[in-house]
């Protein structure tokens, strides 16, 4: 335990420029983990609709693609597209990718590793969409169709509504691990921050104090502490916000007397 507490090994922290090589690595996850989660939460809520849709060739192929890609390792999905995606289409993204861009995402192979990342955690996404939306009372689309509302009016307006909010605390923590995955990318030498740790735990990287290994990661592990417990606030803040002004609060209910005493209200209400 001296070792880990010892202050001579967090010298680094406060000399040279190893934190600012680090956090800029950071920044690549954050960026590359953005994209990512915009582009995934579409797809999904898309195959989510498909899996959930009353024609049944679309529900079966949906269903296909989601098995398929979520029952594949991520690590195994980086490698492959990494190999197998043409030369062409590396090309193009780095012809089409902004200037402004950092250089790490410039790369062709930040293509790759955006195309796993979304088709695996889409897939993901998808089941837990299909999940919330399945879990409303069936009562609630057959109220829609009686009041005249087409199938895809009743789930613009009332099905996902209510299903969505359902699935917010599944989705930040699948959006959590999403942030964490971002780290696999390094096996195909995009410069994020495990591989910059990497480097600066080379001996003496920028001249100065030794940064050692252990000191190294465990800063690099407070990063994503930090950003994923500001993803879980402000998905409980969603959630409470969402809760007072849907105005859904629920009273406990206990015996009998409460029960007919609960009734009574709600009638007296209408």
């Amino acid at each position: 335990m001296s070792y880990l507490f010892d202050p001579a090994n967090w010298q680094w922290l406060i000399t040279d420029r190893d934190v600012l090589f680090i956090l800029e690595g950071f920044l690549v996850n954050l960026e590359i983990a953005a994209i990512a989660i915009v582009v995934s939460l579409i797809f999904g809520l898309f195959l989510a609709l498909a899996r959930i849709s009353t024609l049944r060739p679309m529900s079966l192929v949906a269903g296909l693609w989601i098995d398929l890609w979520r029952n594949l390792p991520l690590i195994f999905m980086i490698l492959y597209f990494a190999l197998a995606m043409p030369q062409d289409w590396r090309e193009a993204y780095e012809s089409i990718v902004p200037a402004f861009f950092p250089e790490a995402l410039r790369s062709g192979r930040v293509l790759a590793a955006l195309s796993a990342l979304i088709l695996y955690n889409s897939a993901v996404l998808a089941e837990i969409m299909r999940s919330g939306i399945s879990s409303l009372e069936r009562g609630q689309g057959e109220a829609a169709a009686s009041l005249g509302l087409t199938y895809s009016q009743s789930m613009r307006l009332i099905i996902l509504p209510q299903g969505l909010r359902r699935m917010v605390p599944a989705t930040v923590s699948q959006l959590i691990t999403l942030n964490k995955d971002t780290t696999l990318v390094s096996i195909i030498a995009i410069q994020e921050v495990m591989r910059h740790g990497r480097i600066v735990t080379s001996s003496n990287f920028f001249g100065g104090v030794q940064a050692p290994v252990l000191q190294v990661f465990i800063f690099i592990g407070l990063l994503f502490i930090v950003v994923n417990l500001l993803l879980s606030r402000l998905s409980r803040r969603l959630e409470l916000r969402e809760r007072k002004r849907t105005g859904t609060t629920l009273r406990r209910v206990s015996g009998l007397e409460d029960q007919v005493a609960a009734e009574s209200d709600l009638r007296s209400g209408y």
